[in-house]
């Protein structure tokens, strides 16, 4: 019973959807050999791929007017990023933020790792859907069919 029980709470681990992100990103990366075909090709094909209109652009990722390539090129970004770390200093204005809610934080700190675990799964899981619906349109863009 222990054992059913593991493989179930790592089936939905941290860890298994980081693997499954990267080894998505990592399918597409093997499988896309000429980037420069996604360019121009256009999301509509795999609604998927788009962000809703309803959720707030941050910082120009995934705009409703991008074509694969640019999706292309920034999940190989993200995955670089999680495997590497983030490059660069946190701007001052978030550092200033962070400094002055530091003290009222640190009695819900269980409750904000909850919140950022549970977001941080719900977009690799996206992320690895784009990156998925991204290798089989590139296929299907080249003749390529499963």
């Amino acid at each position: 019973m222990m054992q059913i029980s593991d493989s179930y709470n790592q089936k939905n681990s941290l860890f298994t959807a980081m693997s499954r992100f990267i080894g998505a990103v990592n399918n597409m990366d093997q499988t896309v050999m000429v980037p420069s075909l996604l360019r121009d090709v256009p999301l509509e094909d795999g609604e998927d791929l788009k962000v809703p209109e309803s959720a707030p652009s941050t910082n120009g990722y995934f705009q409703p007017d991008g074509d694969m390539y640019s999706s292309y090129v920034l999940l190989k970004s993200i995955r670089n990023d999680m495997e590497w770390g983030v490059l660069g200093d946190e701007p001052p204005k978030a550092e200033a933020e962070a400094k002055r809610s530091e003290a009222e934080d640190d009695d819900d700190l269980e409750k904000q790792f909850h919140f950022h675990l549970n977001g941080l799964q719900a977009v690799l899981s996206k992320l690895t859907l784009k990156a998925n619906t991204l290798t089989n349109r590139y296929k299907e863009e080249i003749g390529c069919r499963n």
